[in-house]
């Protein structure tokens, strides 16, 4: 049986303006939350069923469960349009930069320990033990 690799559907109230429910809708798709705010807005306000809207963010504040806690992973979805969900590729380019930056800093406070004389004579004196 084949794996559905879809992500489930939540609300993340931690990062929703109500309920969380317009969050989760652009995590489920892949879109940028604003873009989904303004769909339910203007469904809201521009379509002659005010009250069916409003109802279905209701209904799904109500049925849909809050997305469970995660560590966060140093994962980079960068997005290549507008509205797609990620950050931009220049702030990951500048993330990434600043971590290999730091990488070659600590890179080279060891190649400095390493090839220092401290290091060379606690060799030495652990060798005699």
């Amino acid at each position: 049986m084949a794996k559905n690799n879809t992500i489930p559907l939540y609300r993340i109230p931690e990062q929703g303006k109500i309920a969380g429910v317009c969050a989760g809708l652009a995590e489920r798709f892949s879109l940028e939350v604003w873009l989904v705010r303004i769909v339910m807005l203007s469904a809201l306000i521009l379509t002659g069923i005010f009250s069916f809207v409003l109802l279905l963010y209701v209904v799904a504040w109500v049925l849909l469960d809050k997305k469970p806690r995660e560590e966060p992973l140093h994962r980079h979805d960068v997005k290549t349009k507008v509205w797609q969900a990620g950050e931009s590729p220049r702030s990951a380019f500048r993330e990434v930069n600043s971590r290999f930056r730091a990488l070659e800093l600590r890179l080279q406070q060891m190649e400095r320990y390493v090839t220092s004389d401290s290091y060379n004579l606690r060799r030495e004196i652990d060798n005699l033990k």
